[in-house]
């Protein structure tokens, strides 16, 4: 496994070298560009960026009207801030317009950490994945990301991608084929499946490890793309397993754990655990400190499933 690395550096590097590649790639900030690492194509391309200040309304009706004149427009800042309190910008004039913008939030999750729960965004893949035609992205790794980000910005229309601040390991290979829309299966099994998005995908497969001695055989895909969500790789495993148990570092109100229930309800009836922020607010703290107290790392999952499966 590769050193770690926070899926905010990834973005910031995707950014320049599709700068070089697009010339019709702006990018935007609501005055945090240090941390959200857009400041990278800020030192290549200063002509092509704007900070909109602290005034994330402003920054995205300012990138709605850019894209609707004919540009690709990046615009971030942190998570709780872009669907938080642009949420009415990013539905109306990005959304309702089809706009080519693309939304990418940084510092997302419990692992924002010592930020504390104003800063801990639990509810984002939910918002965003109720406006209609908007693309939601949540990656899982530096290679996940860079791919990931790289589709997101050549394709059309709007987009939502989920980034953290915090350095998780890297474990897909650079050869690894990932598709907006298509989940991945990281390891067959046909006990239980755990499904995961984001961080929490590395923690699955840890538990997976774990599940193996108790002579459970589990099947772990990653779902990077909560919307539009992959319904066959999800029917498959309800149908070929025991049961799913779905993992993320977000509310389990809304996000990847619904769309899975969503999909399973209609299509294969399974039981469906879901292990996330059990509709509470955090607080300040390490991010693995704060995983394992919100239940939202392997440890949780092996609990989960040896309560429900064994």
């Amino acid at each position: 496994m590769a050193d770690k690395i926070a899926t905010r550096e990834s973005y910031g590097k995707v950014l320049v070298e599709m700068g070089a590649k697009k010339s019709d790639l702006v990018v935007m900030d609501a005055d945090l560009s240090g941390s959200t690492k857009t400041g990278e194509f800020k030192k290549v391309y200063p002509e092509r960026f704007f900070n909109a200040g602290i005034a994330e309304q402003n920054l995205y009706a300012m990138a709605a009207g850019i894209a609707l004149s004919g540009k690709t427009v990046c615009a971030s800042t942190f998570a709780m801030f872009a669907s938080g309190r642009a949420f009415e910008i990013i539905r109306n004039s990005i959304g309702y317009t089809g706009a080519n913008v693309k939304v990418c939030a940084t510092h997302a999750g419990i692992t924002v950490g010592e930020d504390g729960a104003s800063h801990q965004t639990f509810e984002d893949l939910a918002l965003m994945r109720t406006i209609p035609g908007m693309t939601v992205v949540n990656p899982c790794d530096d290679v996940s990301a860079r791919k990931l980000l790289t589709q997101v910005i050549e394709m059309q229309g709007p987009a939502y991608v989920r980034l953290g601040r915090a350095a998780v390991p890297v474990f897909y290979d650079e050869d690894v084929k990932l598709e907006i829309g298509k989940g991945h299966k990281l390891k067959d099994g046909k006990d239980i499946t755990i499904i995961a998005t984001g961080i929490m995908v590395n923690e699955a497969m840890k538990a997976a490890e774990i599940l193996e001695k108790d002579g459970l055989d589990v099947r772990v895909i990653d779902i990077h793309t909560i919307k539009p969500v992959d319904k066959d790789i999800i029917i498959e495993a309800a149908r070929e397993t025991r049961g799913i148990i779905t993992a993320e570092e977000h509310s389990v109100i809304g996000g990847l754990g619904s769309a899975v229930a969503e999909v399973t309800s209609m299509y294969a009836p399974c039981k469906v655990i879901r292990v996330g922020q059990m509709d509470t607010f955090g607080e300040s703290g390490k991010p693995t400190e704060l995983m394992a107290k919100y239940g939202m790392d392997a440890d949780e999952i092996v609990k989960k499933a040896r309560e429900e499966f064994l």
